[in-house]
């Protein structure tokens, strides 16, 4: 005979929290208080072979009503009335699925091993090592990147498929899989990068057809907009006060300032040697092999740079780079320069709401009067502060290391404004000089400059 109805279970309260419940028949009831709500989980007791005491789950209440959690104990009854343990029918079962998922795992890595070991039909896998050996490897990383990118991704999903057996579902499966994980900008990034494979396998006449044609970026990864974030002055002075409690290591602070007084990228004085840096006149060098666009670039330092730079020497731990990766107690114990995401990851961590396991602790501490920022964001704010103190657009250009879009102007205008470029980094340099000090709430805002036209 029963004694529980759903009526007195549904007067329980969180009173009623550890409290045992007896339903008749073996049926037992623990109340809980799990995230979902006040949950009684029931299960049946009985003796097992030998006389043991045992218990067997029959379901939780509210997700199961009592009826139902009634029936399923019924069903272990029948079994011990039959003879029969259904503690162990149940561990039997299991082991009995392990056992069909096993054979069915062992069955697809035999037809995988198939595919693979059939030397006529060329793999995903192998198709990326040969457009690897053709293309990536004479990027700027040698498609460091982009090997870690499909290792970590599309390899996993498609590499051991035959490339002509691969279709439009399959890379938009894919695309979704990694799209789960709130990575739009790495989902168009990784269908950009698998399209040029497979292009390069069309090419070469490996396939007939492109397998990606149809599939679009608004799809998968959605419309990337372009960033437009600048800093206004307010929050430059802002930044400084906030500067204290982000906590960053010394060089870390120092090359936040340099990004800003010199416009470079995060990239490029994360890879900065002293071999590169002439303090005594002023110049700081980015090689070919360091400039996004392959183009040797040279920043005139102002004062405000050369301070930073200065600070950076002072610390000094390795007679390669000016950003090492980690601090040597011997400097001709060189290693490598900082990962190139380093800054920005020690950036981000100080925005975050929560902070990271395993990452700093000081969140939300960098965040602005107008939200979050990015480092490359800083370029963008010197180049804007350049343009209200009169600077050419043409000089800003050129400071920030652009391409001539306009071939013909590219061609004849040789002239590369070195005069005017050293003015624009100076009058860049003293208006954060201003703008850091610590009576800088004192300084008016630029509202016009006076023009410094290109030559």
């Amino acid at each position: 005979m029963s004694v529980l109805t759903e009526l007195e279970m549904r007067a329980l309260t969180t009173e009623d929290v550890k409290r045992t419940l007896i339903d008749g028949e073996g049926l037992v009831g623990k109340v809980r208080l799990p995230r979902n709500g006040l949950t009684v989980y029931f299960e049946y007791r009985y003796r097992g072979t030998g006389g043991l005491q045992r218990a067997i789950a029959c379901g939780a209440w509210p997700k199961l009503s009592l009826k139902k959690i009634r029936l399923t104990r019924d069903d272990y009854r029948a079994d011990v009335g039959r003879g029969n343990d259904p503690l162990e029918m149940k561990k039997a079962k299991e082991l009995s699925v392990h056992a069909d998922q096993a054979e069915s795992v062992a069955r697809d890595q035999a037809r995988l091993d198939a595919v693979a070991a059939d030397a006529k039909r060329m793999t995903v896998g192998d198709l990326f090592d040969r457009w690897e050996k053709a293309a990536l490897k004479t990027r700027k990383d040698a498609g460091a990147e982009i090997r870690r990118m499909f290792e970590k991704d599309v390899l996993p999903e498609l590499g051991m498929m035959a490339v002509e057996d691969v279709k439009r579902r399959h890379i938009a499966a894919m695309l979704d899989k990694v799209k789960e994980r709130g990575v739009g900008r790495m989902v168009n990034l990784m269908l950009s990068q698998t399209r040029q494979m497979f292009r390069h396998a069309v090419s070469r006449d490996w396939i007939e057809a492109d397998p990606t044609a149809a599939l679009k970026k608004a799809d998968f990864g959605g419309k990337e907009v372009e960033r437009d974030r600048v800093l206004s002055e307010d929050e430059i002075k802002e930044l400084v006060k906030k500067m204290p409690d982000a906590k960053f290591i010394p060089s870390t602070k120092a090359a936040i300032w340099i990004m800003l007084s010199t416009c470079c990228r995060v990239g490029e004085i994360s890879q900065a040697k002293w071999s590169d840096l002439d303090l005594d006149g002023l110049r700081w060098r980015i090689p070919p092999d360091v400039a996004k666009n392959q183009r040797e670039h040279v920043v005139a330092l102002s004062d405000f740079a050369l301070k930073q730079f200065e600070a950076l020497k002072a610390l000094q731990t390795s007679l390669t780079w000016i950003l090492p990766n980690s601090a040597s107690a011997d400097r001709a114990a060189d290693t490598d320069h900082i990962d190139e995401k380093s800054i920005t990851k020690q950036v981000r961590d100080r925005q975050r709401t929560k902070p990271m396991k395993g990452r700093s602790k000081h969140s939300a501490v960098l965040i602005l009067a107008r939200g979050e920022w990015t480092p490359h964001d800083l370029r963008r704010t010197g180049a804007t502060l350049m343009r209200s103190l009169g600077v050419d657009g043409d000089v800003i250009e050129q400071c920030l290391n652009h391409i001539e879009q306009n071939r013909m102007k590219r061609i004849y205008q040789r002239h590369e404004h070195e005069v005017e470029k050293a003015e624009a980094w100076r009058l860049l340099g003293e208006r954060l000089d201003l703008l850091t000090r610590t009576d800088a709430n004192k300084v008016v805002t630029i509202t016009k400059g006076r023009k410094i036209k290109a030559a």
